[in-house]
């Protein structure tokens, strides 16, 4: 049979179970361990883990650190004066005077760490925060590669997501869903290569579900509805295991074939996990309003962050919350205050919500749970109202999974402008994840192309003073 031929037939009698996960296989060539039987199976760490799950609350567009994390009395004091040190070489777009944040900023926690009033209720969770104020991105100052940098370690080049390298190391434990889901991922500035496999197995990549453009209530695994011709469906899926086992004793190991077989029966056996895992109807209505569900404008984030409780806690390993594109959009180049006040009211009460649901169910321990975006902004205004790309510097915070709480780790200048103490990059920032989860990033590599690559390249340190 041809291979076009082949692959038409594959498509048709695949299209009753699990066509999502299967079209994704299809759709990338990309190679898959030969010989392996269950690349998902759970794996051993290279050392004991303080983290078993991770959970990536991904803002697109940019926070501004200078508005959220990171106070700067000194924009109060010279607000619409010229900075007095040089501007950085790389910058997306000109800039004039310094611009003061709109927003206060006061001592949260026993630990007294500094929030501004945007994240009222995140900032109610400060003692189990690390704030790391001294993030930077290089120099990518345009979302595509700095997305791309931020979540999988490389700006120019297609790369495996952190997901998928998390997935590649540990394996998944639930073999009834994806180990790796990506929440209303942008199709725009790098889309499904966020989340992608790359050169490592097919098996890896992330599973997508809604995008940046559809709201989040409508968004859904596609073609997991219960069937109600299981019988006949296991025919077909029996039927077709048995062409293509026949086709590997003839042509020797298929290690992509063998990755789609797997998908197969994981596409299958979704069908009666995933709707049951997906419906939030289950949950206390104490823990929807928990989360700011069935109220306005938290419904759709809090969505998302209630079922990545749901999936983590049923076992899977990785899940990136998205908040961005086109509808939910940090980038704020004008009209900041009305941006940024927007934006944060939709995701503060469901990210504490989140932290706080996880540390009552016993499950923030070996939960991490990160707060992200691909760049900052700058100190000096864009226009009269805005600001533009920064990622000479920024901030993120990161919570459980063997973090320390209630601390602030690094610095900028007392513009906000450059790092002044403690620099942490982004192969800093996955080498840390990685440890956190018991996996040595020297250590965990994948040969494509006749060299060895792992998702920190020849860079990255962990973190080892934010580590509890």
């Amino acid at each position: 049979m041809r291979a076009s031929t082949r692959r038409e037939f594959l498509h048709r009698l695949a299209c009753g179970f699990g066509g999502v996960a299967l079209a994704a296989l299809l759709a990338d060539e990309a190679r898959a361990e030969p010989g392996a039987a269950d690349p998902l199976a759970p794996k051993p760490p290279h050392f004991p883990a303080r983290a078993r799950r991770v959970i990536f609350l991904f803002m697109h567009g940019g926070v501004s650190h200078v508005d959220t994390y990171d106070p700067k009395p000194k924009l109060a004091e010279l607000n619409g004066k010229p900075l007095p040190i040089a501007k950085p070489k790389f910058e997306f777009a000109p800039t004039g005077n310094l611009l003061a944040s709109p927003w206060k900023f006061k001592k949260h926690g026993q630990c007294g760490t500094e929030f501004s009033e945007l994240f009222p209720h995140v900032a109610d969770r400060a003692d189990d925060l690390c704030v790391i104020r001294s993030m930077n991105g290089g120099n990518e100052v345009s979302h595509g590669p700095a997305l791309l940098r931020m979540n999988t370690g490389d700006g120019v080049f297609n790369r495996p997501s952190l997901g998928a390298w998390t997935l590649y190391g540990l394996g998944t434990e639930n073999r009834d869903l994806p180990g790796f889901v990506s929440f209303s991922p942008s199709l725009y500035h790098g889309g499904a290569q966020n989340y992608g496999s790359a050169f490592l197995p097919a098996s890896f990549q992330g599973t997508r579900v809604g995008d940046g453009s559809t709201p989040f209530a409508r968004g859904s695994l596609a073609n997991t509805a219960p069937s109600d011709a299981v019988d006949l469906q296991r025919l077909q899926l029996d039927l077709l295991n048995s062409a293509n086992r026949d086709h590997l004793a003839r042509t020797a190991a298929d290690a992509r074939l063998e990755a789609r077989i797997a998908t197969f029966e994981l596409a299958f056996r979704m069908q009666a996990t995933a709707p049951r895992v997906f419906d939030l109807s289950q949950e206390a209505k104490q823990t929807q309003a928990l989360y700011g569900v069935g109220a306005e404008p938290t419904d759709e984030y809090g969505r998302q962050c209630l079922l990545a409780r749901r999936l983590v806690e049923a076992g899977v390993r990785f899940v990136q919350v998205n908040h961005g594109y086109p509808r939910n959009y940090w980038d704020a180049h004008s009209d900041l205050r009305n941006n940024h006040s927007t934006m944060a009211r939709r995701v503060d009460q469901p990210m504490a919500g989140l932290l706080a649901d996880l540390k009552q169910r016993g499950l923030l321990n070996d939960t991490l749970v990160g707060f992200g975006t691909e760049f900052g902004r700058t100190p000096a205004a864009q226009g009269t109202d805005g600001r533009d790309h920064h990622p000479h510097a920024f901030s993120m915070w990161l919570a459980g999974g063997g973090i320390r709480g209630g601390m602030a780790h690094g610095s900028t200048d007392e513009f906000g402008y450059y790092v002044a103490e403690n620099k942490v990059t982004i192969p800093d920032l996955h080498a840390t994840i990685l440890h956190l989860l018991g996996l040595d990033h020297t250590r965990l590599t994948f040969r494509h192309a006749g060299r060895d690559f792992r998702l920190t390249d020849v860079h990255g340190e962990v973190v080892k003073a934010i580590l509890a």
